[in-house]
């Protein structure tokens, strides 16, 4: 399906602070995410998030993470965030997504909470890509007991070999593992991108620059490869 094969896209997510953002523009992160649930560690305000998102240069976008949000608080958000792409993390319906997202007006991810172990093997991932058909892309996090992958990695080696769709890899992300699991899904989607939070901190909400280049770095090396 991916012929010839596609750069693979960066998000670092959960940014809260000017320094953080810098360093992963620097590293040359295409997408910045804000975590606009008041439940997480690294949440932070819509008027913060705005502020953060100004210091992006063009054509690096900013991501909005919802969590369960009311369409008109998310329509708000995205509103005042320019250029911002909407990540719904919860349980959001399709119909919810779409209207949550401006019908169309904005792009949106829809994230898949993904099964630890050998129960990932149970989650059809070919039918949810379908039912979220107008997301612009699926984000693959493991499913832990919080919203948000908490760290932890699936099996990627359970995904269906083939999904009508964009992907982008999340959940227990670091440089260490990052190229393995490029390797494992960039041929079985449209396209593959990756999502990096915890694996780029030096602590919940603060990231860790030299992590951030190792990242980018790794992910480089595995588009490299044949």
């Amino acid at each position: 399906m991916n012929a010839p094969l596609a750069r693979t896209r960066i998000k670092i997510c959960g940014l809260t602070r000017e320094a953080d953002v810098d360093a992963a523009i620097g590293a040359g992160a295409d997408a910045i995410g804000f975590v606009l649930y008041p439940a997480s560690p690294r949440a932070v305000s819509v008027e913060r998030a705005a502020e953060l998102a100004a210091r992006l240069p063009p054509f690096v976008t900013p991501v909005l993470l919802f969590v369960n949000e009311s369409v008109p608080a998310t329509l708000d958000a995205l509103a005042r965030v320019a250029g911002a792409m909407a990540q719904f993390h919860g349980d959001e319906s399709p119909e919810l997504c779409w209207e949550a997202s401006g019908r169309g007006r904005h792009r949106f991810m829809r994230a898949a909470r993904i099964p630890l172990g050998a129960a990932g093997a149970s989650f059809d991932l070919v039918k949810y890509a379908s039912d979220y058909s107008r997301a612009h892309a699926i984000l693959l996090d493991a499913h832990v007991e919080a919203y948000g992958g908490g760290g932890k990695a699936f099996d990627w080696s359970l995904l269906p070999p083939a999904v009508d769709a964009h992907l982008v890899l999340s959940g227990g992300l670091a440089p260490a593992n990052v190229g393995d699991g490029i390797r494992q899904l960039r041929t079985r989607c449209k396209s593959l991108s990756v999502d990096v939070s915890s694996g780029v901190e030096a602590a919940k909400g603060l990231k860790d620059a030299e992590k951030i280049h190792a990242f980018v770095a790794a992910v480089r090396a595995a588009d490299a490869l044949p």
